[in-house]
């Protein structure tokens, strides 16, 4: 990687005619490391076509004036529709009518061009997915493994949504057998959905086990749970990947983040937050196997062990995306994705560690090379930040311009656009 940096710098203009697009004069991060210099960056139709250190000539021009160009961040963890409000086809329909078309538009107003659902109703969130796709709303690039996909009576089904019913059918995946499991990934896969999420509640027993009293800050008197069990877990698991998807486990516990990753899953959601990482193995069973942990502090900070053992798993080599698990409720779509990249921080990452997470980290996580790197041939997803980031990561605030494939979306510059 490092030749590719030297390369790049070197590169010289070989072609007169002119690019689409062209940021002249950037300090640029792309998406590992800070690149020596300054640079060009040029765009044409929905790729960058080079990033150089002499001068390129753009139809359209903008002039960085030695601020920063990045790619775009990526939150591979939210939840789009209210949970709270939608509870049958009027409040469904009210809210993508009147409130979604906002909060998509909350996303690119700071700085994220991708977001990954993992857990909205699967025919409310495919058919945004396509209608952002063909131009009929505005908003980040949208990935969905639709419903999450849980053990009966399991979390969010008995949690969030134990009393809204229709919700809970549209959001949630129950399923209590082998052939269940299959038959719903394969269904999703039928969908097209990008991902597959399953849920193993993170510090419950399997069914025939001792019961278990699921505590959250949201449910102070706790909630009943049985966690989906192994052999369904490994069906899941091997069904998506028969359909060539990712799949990625939440978990919460030390036990139930090995048992998923000895399952075959290929990240973890939220990783262990209820208690201290202790099991040294297990952070080598995560290098082994190239998980990629979302630690979700946004959420789980409340939990006094999340921040350290983001800041171990992070400091042992664990490749990390960058994941909120913001949704409707406190803060704001965007705001929370950028206070989850300040938690990071705040729990010993590095400025520098925290936006790898939020790019080329979560490309991986989201299978999308063509995502989360600043190089030629990549989707041009950038952002010129007025100030250096990799020194202050709340410099992501300082936001001067916001392209999505290619195209300007936000001008911090020009209200009006």
């Amino acid at each position: 990687m490092p030749q590719e940096s030297e390369a790049i710098a070197n590169a010289e203009v070989r072609d007169p005619a002119a690019h689409d697009l062209v940021i002249r004069r950037a300090h640029v991060f792309d998406g590992l490391r800070a690149l020596p210099g300054l640079y060009d960056v040029a765009v044409d139709g929905g790729e960058i076509a080079s990033v150089s250190a002499g001068p390129l000539r753009g139809v359209q021009e903008v002039d960085a004036a030695e601020g920063w160009v990045m790619p775009g961040l990526i939150d591979t963890h939210i939840h789009l529709y209210d949970v709270h409000t939608v509870s049958g086809p009027d409040s469904m329909r009210a809210f993508e009518e009147d409130q979604l078309p906002g909060k998509l538009r909350l996303f690119l107003d700071h700085g994220i061009t991708t977001v990954k659902s993992v857990g909205d109703p699967t025919d409310g969130i495919l058919d945004t997915r396509s209608k952002i796709a063909a131009g009929a709303l505005k908003g980040p690039r949208l990935l969905a493994t639709g419903c999450g996909i849980t053990g009966r009576d399991g979390h969010p089904a008995v949690t969030v949504f134990g009393d809204n019913p229709w919700a809970r059918e549209r959001f949630t995946g129950e399923v209590d057998s082998v052939r269940q499991i299959r038959d719903l990934v394969h269904h999703l896969a039928d969908r097209e959905v990008d991902a597959i999420k399953l849920l193993s509640e993170g510090a419950c027993p399997h069914a025939g086990g001792p019961g278990y009293l699921w505590r959250n800050p949201v449910f102070p008197d706790g909630v009943e749970l049985v966690r989906l069990p192994l052999g369904l877990l490994r069906a899941g698991i091997e069904a998506g990947h028969e359909r060539g998807l990712r799949v990625t486990v939440h978990t919460t516990q030390q036990a139930a983040a090995r048992e998923a990753i000895e399952a075959g899953a290929d990240g973890l959601e939220h990783g262990v937050t209820i208690e201290p990482l202790t099991d040294h193995s297990l952070i080598d069973l995560m290098l082994e196997h190239g998980i990629t942990y979302a630690p979700t502090l946004w959420i789980d900070d409340a939990h006094p062990d999340a921040r350290g053992n983001l800041g171990k798993v992070a400091e042992a080599g664990v490749r990390i995306a960058l994941g909120s698990d913001s949704f409707n409720g406190p803060g704001l779509f965007g705001a929370n994705t950028l206070e989850e990249a300040a938690l990071m921080v705040a729990a010993g990452m590095t400025p520098t560690q925290v936006l790898a997470a939020g790019t080329s980290g979560a490309s991986r996580q989201l299978a999308r090379p063509d995502l989360g790197t600043l190089a030629p041939g990549k989707r041009a997803d950038l952002l010129v930040l007025n100030a250096d980031p990799t020194a202050d990561i709340g410099n992501l605030r300082d936001l001067g311009m916001v392209i999505l494939n290619g195209e300007v979306a936000v001008d911090k510059r020009c209200p009006g656009l």
